[in-house]
C-alpha cells in the first residue's frame, strides 16, 4: 500500500501547491509580451503616452495634452509607462521591454526644452513644434528661440523625466548618445537653476542671478495681504507638490548613477534649505512657498502665506532620508520642535462635522492645510462657482476668499489634510535615533518616480497571488489591452460648471435642481463621452504585477 499512499500524497500536494487555474510561467511571459507589444506599438506616439485612451484608440487625453500628436510628461503618462517597461526588463531580461523603455526615453529627448527640463506635454506635429523651445528644433544659445513654456518642476514633471532618462541610460550601458546627452543636459540645468540657498523654483526659463537671492533663515513678514495679489509665484522657493523633495532625491540618485560629486553636493544644499526654511517659534513648521526674503508667500489664489499642515510632511520625510543617506544628525535637529508643533495643531473633534471634515474617518487626526502666521488659526478658502468655456478659459464667479471656518470651502483642493502622518513621522524619527546610521542607506538602484516617499521598495519584490495574475491574464482582450470603465473627458466639451451652492438649471423652460458640488457639462454632438477606456497607470501596474510574479516564481 505504500506506493498508493505515496501517489495519493503526491496528488494532494500538487492540488494545494498548484491550483487548477494557476498560470504557468509560459503563459505569464506570453501575456507580458502581448500587453507590452500592444502598448508600445499601437498605443504610443513616437514612444510617448497619454493618461487615458478611448477603447478603440481613436482619442487620447491627459491633464494637459490631448489628441494624436501630443503625449504627457506627468507621472501617469510617459514616465510611468517607461518605468514599467524597465521593471519588466529586470524581471525577464527580455530586450523587448528595454527597447520599449528606450523609445519612451527618446520621446522625452524630443520634448526636452532649451531650459533643460520639460513642460507638461510634448508636441510631435512638425508645424506646432516650432512654437516650443525644444532642443532638437533650435540652437538654444542663438537669439530668437522661444523661451516659453518654461521647465516645470511642478507635479514631478522634470524630475520624473530625468529619472527615466538616467535609468534607461544606465540600462543601455550609457551607449545611447541622445539619451545620455539629454540626461546630462537636464542635470546640468537643474544645477544652474538651484538658488544659492539650496532651493529650486516651481518653474524657470532662465537661471537665477545669485546676487538677487540672499541666503537667510525663514522669518515672519510684518504684514501680509489677505487677498490674493495676483503676482507671479514661479520664482518662489516651492515645497508645493513636493517639488523640492523630488529634486533633492533626484540629485541623490543621479550622483549614484553618474558618480558625480557635484550632484551629491546639490542634494545636500537642498537639505540645508530644508533646515533654513523651518519657521521660528511659535510655529516651527514649514510654509508651502517662500519669497526671496524667506517669508511665507502667496502662490495661487487658494494658497495663502501660512504654515502648512500638508507639505511639511514631505519636508520631514526628506530630512529623515537625508539623515539615512548621510549619517549627519543635523537633519534630525528640527524634529523635536516641529513634531510638538504639529501635535498641538491637530484640530479638535467636530461634533457636527462640515462637508470638508466628513471625508475623514471617525477618530482620524486632522490638520488644516494652512495655519495663519503667528496666531496658528486654521485658514480656509471659501467655495465659488467655477465656469469653464471652450476658448475662453476658466472663470471663477465668486468665492475664493480667506475664511476662519471650514463651512462651504473649496473641494477641488484639500484645505484639510490627514494628521496621521505626525505619529508615523515621530515613530520613524525615534527609530532612527536608536539605529546605527551606517546601515540605513538605500541600495544603488532605486525604483519609482518618487523613491524618497516609498523607501526603495522594488515592484519586483512583491509576491502577487497566482489568482491575481490569472485574473489579469483573463481580463486582457485579444489585442493585449486592459479596458475598464472610466471617463475620457473628450475635447469637445463646451461648458463646465462646478456649482458652489444649491441652484436651478432651466432648459427650454424645464427646471432641473442643482445641488452643491454638482458638475454640469455640455458637449458638442450627440455622442456622449466614452465610458470604456484604456489607462496608462493600469497598464503599468498590471505589467509590473506580472513581472513580479515572474521574478518570484
Amino acid at each position: 500500500m505504500r506506493p498508493a499512499c505515496g501517489f495519493l500524497a503526491t496528488l494532494v500536494f500538487s492540488s494545494v501547491a498548484f491550483p487548477q487555474n494557476a498560470p504557468t510561467r509560459h503563459e505569464v511571459l506570453n501575456g507580458m509580451r502581448k500587453a507590452a507589444t500592444f502598448y508600445a506599438d499601437k498605443v504610443s506616439k513616437d514612444g510617448g503616452y497619454h493618461f487615458d485612451y478611448a477603447e478603440d484608440l481613436s482619442y487620447g487625453r491627459s491633464e494637459h495634452g490631448q489628441g494624436p500628436t501630443q503625449v504627457e510628461t506627468q507621472r501617469d503618462g510617459t514616465p510611468r509607462v517607461a518605468m514599467a517597461f524597465l521593471e519588466a526588463y529586470d524581471a525577464t531580461g527580455d530586450r523587448l521591454y528595454l527597447e520599449a523603455a528606450r523609445k519612451a526615453a527618446l520621446a522625452l529627448v524630443q520634448g526636452q526644452l532649451c531650459s533643460g527640463g520639460w513642460d507638461y506635454l510634448i508636441e510631435f506635429d512638425p508645424a506646432a513644434r516650432k512654437k516650443y523651445p525644444y532642443r532638437t528644433e533650435y540652437d538654444c544659445a542663438a537669439p530668437g528661440a522661444p523661451r516659453k513654456p518654461p521647465t516645470s518642476l511642478d507635479d514631478n514633471i522634470t524630475q520624473a523625466c530625468t529619472r527615466v532618462l538616467m535609468r534607461v541610460d544606465r540600462a543601455l550601458g550609457f551607449k545611447d548618445r541622445a539619451i545620455h546627452e539629454a540626461a546630462q543636459f537636464a542635470l546640468e540645468s537643474l544645477l544652474k537653476a538651484q538658488y544659492p540657498i539650496g532651493a529650486w523654483p516651481q518653474r524657470y526659463s532662465a537661471f537665477p542671478d545669485p546676487a538677487k537671492f540672499p541666503v537667510k533663515p525663514a522669518s515672519y513678514p510684518e504684514t501680509w495681504p489677505r487677498q490674493w495679489p495676483g503676482e507671479v509665484y514661479y520664482e518662489h522657493y516651492t515645497f508645493n507638490d513636493n517639488s523640492i523633495a523630488d529634486n533633492i532625491d533626484l540629485m541623490l540618485e543621479a550622483a549614484l548613477v553618474y558618480k558625480d560629486p557635484r550632484l551629491r553636493a546639490a542634494a545636500e544644499r537642498g537639505g540645508q534649505f530644508l533646515l533654513l526654511a523651518q519657521m521660528p517659534e511659535p510655529q516651527p513648521g514649514w510654509a508651502q512657498q517662500y519669497d526671496r526674503d524667506m517669508h511665507p508667500a502667496w502662490a495661487r489664489l487658494f494658497e495663502p502665506p501660512s504654515v502648512t499642515g500638508g507639505e511639511s510632511h514631505s519636508v520631514m520625510e526628506m530630512l529623515l532620508l537625508l539623515y539615512r543617506e548621510t549619517g549627519d544628525r543635523k537633519y534630525l535637529r528640527p524634529f523635536p520642535s516641529a513634531l510638538a508643533y504639529y501635535e498641538r495643531s491637530i484640530l479638535p473633534p467636530a461634533a457636527n462635522p462640515s462637508q470638508a471634515r466628513r471625508r475623514f474617518r471617525p477618530g482620524e487626526p486632522v490638520l488644516a492645510r494652512f495655519y495663519e502666521l503667528r496666531t496658528n488659526r486654521p485658514l480656509y478658502i471659501t467655495k465659488g462657482n467655477v465656469i469653464r468655456a471652450k476658448g475662453l478659459g476658466t472663470s471663477r464667479a465668486d468665492g475664493y476668499e480667506i475664511s476662519y471656518t471650514d463651512e462651504s470651502v473649496i473641494t477641488h483642493y484639500a484645505v484639510l489634510t490627514s494628521g496621521a502622518w505626525v505619529a508615523e513621522v515621530r515613530a520613524a524619527y525615534e527609530r532612527l535615533l536608536k539605529a546605527d546610521a551606517a546601515g540605513l542607506r538605500r541600495g544603488g538602484k532605486l525604483h519609482g518616480l518618487s523613491p524618497w516617499s516609498t523607501g526603495n521598495r522594488a515592484p519586483l519584490a512583491a509576491r502577487p497571488e497566482s489568482a491575481k495574475v490569472r485574473s489579469l491574464l483573463d481580463s486582457m482582450d485579444a489585442r493585449g489591452a486592459w479596458a475598464e470603465m472610466g471617463y475620457i473627458g473628450k475635447a469637445d466639451r463646451l461648458i463646465q460648471l462646478w456649482a458652489a451652492h444649491d441652484g436651478t438649471m432651466v432648459i427650454n423652460g424645464r427646471i432641473t435642481p442643482i445641488k452643491e458640488d454638482d458638475r454640469i457639462e455640455i458637449y458638442e454632438g450627440k455622442q456622449p463621452p466614452r465610458t470604456r477606456i484604456i489607462r496608462s497607470p493600469t497598464f503599468a501596474q498590471n505589467l509590473e504585477t506580472l513581472a513580479a510574479w515572474i521574478a518570484n516564481n
